[in-house]
């Protein structure tokens, strides 16, 4: 199983989690690209540190929306998105390679993450992007949405996705973080939900019902609070379990 989380997110005076200690645990790092967060001389040292530890890099591309984050929806026409991702991952590109490192895979971010879950012209523009930059990168995506099909049926490689520290519904969607215990934060409830996962290929929805997921890889929010203990407690238990953490991008994508 690979645990990967949301990096390089500081931007200048503003700090955003604890980068150092979260790449002590995990083994991908979603990499921000300067759209929805991060500053090139930040993003320059997550990605030496994720080179100095053998953690795999991954471009973590959205919409230009600094002041929300890379969470509010936008509506960008096909020539604007597949320019947008095109110039986010070979930025990360340029900036992985003097850090002595490569860009691996594509891992979306927030809203964008969200919409090309479901939107099938948004998604064809993304899978576009990468195709033509790059064919060998592995495309990370929301475990059971229809981005992966989409994604597959042209030809690429992709990873299946479960977040540790959200809620999901009985459909197997995220719970909106409008609502009320959408994002969790008890590092022993995550630590179980995930370890659950991994054995039974299910985990309990919001509403009490069980929700089929395959996933290939875990997600803990490297701006969520107290993310390192989160991610450290669910390391922790995978292994105690026998379950051996290692880059997906080494094993396991499809």
């Amino acid at each position: 199983m690979d645990l990967n989380s949301d990096l390089g997110e500081s931007f200048g005076a503003w700090h955003m989690g604890d980068d150092a200690s979260m790449l002590e645990i995990v083994t991908s790092a979603n990499v921000a690209c300067g759209f929805h967060a991060g500053d090139p001389a930040g993003i320059l040292d997550t990605l030496r540190a994720a080179a100095a530890r053998g953690v795999a890099v991954g471009a973590h591309v959205g919409y230009p929306d600094l002041v929300g984050f890379g969470r509010r929806n936008m509506d960008p026409t096909s020539r604007e998105l597949v320019a947008d991702v095109v110039y986010q991952i070979g930025a990360l590109q340029g900036l992985a390679a003097a850090a002595g490192t490569r860009v691996r895979y594509v891992k979306p971010h927030g809203a964008l993450y969200n919409t090309i879950a479901h939107d099938a012209r948004q998604a064809a523009d993304v899978i576009t992007a990468i195709q033509s930059l790059d064919r060998d990168l592995v495309l990370m995506g929301l475990a059971g949405s229809a981005l992966l099909d989409w994604a597959r049926e042209r030809g690429m490689r992709v990873v299946a996705e479960a977040f540790a520290d959200r809620a999901y519904t009985a459909d197997g969607a995220l719970v909106s973080r409008r609502e009320p215990g959408a994002v969790l934060h008890d590092p022993d409830q995550v630590a179980d939900r995930m370890l659950d996962l991994v054995l039974t290929g299910e985990l309990t929805a919001i509403d009490g019902s069980r929700v089929r997921l395959q996933a290939d890889s875990i997600c803990v929010h490297g701006d969520s609070p107290g993310a390192v203990a989160m991610a450290r407690t669910v390391r922790a238990r995978l292994e105690a379990a026998g379950i051996a953490l290692t880059p997906f991008v080494d094993a396991r994508a499809t």
